[in-house]
């Protein structure tokens, strides 16, 4: 896989698919690729300041009438995407233009949608990198070499590897890779 680039947008732990993207929210259809576009909009328009654990307030992910966002990498802690299982969630991440989450774990149907899908790239960490970084650091993830780097640190944080999931995701999703593989057709 190649490198992954951006800047991060860090978060704390428990972030729920309500809050990535609200319920309220989910009045597009998925299939409409005009409307699938505004989920974007509203990835984490649902996380309360205090839990995006922020300086100066509550910083958007997406600025106002905008569909994508300048971040491309999201940190959190732990059980990240917990809730319910909507897909949406990973959607909308994907929409707002995030590429790639670093937390220490996932609920597992929203890794599950993440990886299905090929909408993001779930990397786990061993760390809270989320302590470490802050929102609007420029990091560089290295998915082969299994690193996670920020811009002006010379530190390395180890990234588990993504192993099978990593095929999964370059193919475009999991139906794409069974289509790929021959597994249908």
């Amino acid at each position: 896989m190649p490198k992954i680039k951006g800047k991060a947008y860090v978060l704390g732990e428990n972030v729920d698919t309500d809050q990535i993207i609200p319920a309220h929210h989910l009045v597009y259809n998925l299939d409409d690729p005009k409307e699938r576009k505004l989920y974007g909009q509203h990835a984490f328009s649902g996380v309360p300041v205090e839990k995006a654990g922020l300086p100066k307030g509550k910083i958007p992910f997406v600025a106002a009438a905008k569909q994508k966002s300048e971040y491309a990498i999201v940190i959190a802690s732990s059980n990240f995407g917990c809730g319910s299982s909507r897909e949406h969630a990973p959607v909308a991440l994907n929409m707002a233009g995030v590429t790639a989450i670093v937390a220490t774990s996932y609920a597992r149907i929203f890794y599950r949608n993440s990886v299905d899908g090929g909408y993001v790239t779930p990397f786990e960490s061993e760390e809270d990198l989320s302590t470490l970084i802050k929102t609007g650091d420029e990091v560089e993830i290295d998915p082969d070499g299994g690193t996670l780097k920020v811009k002006g640190s010379t530190a390395e944080h180890p990234l588990k590897p993504l192993g099978e999931v990593a095929d999964i995701l370059e193919s475009g999703g999991l139906f794409e890779y069974a289509r790929q593989h021959n597994m249908i057709s």
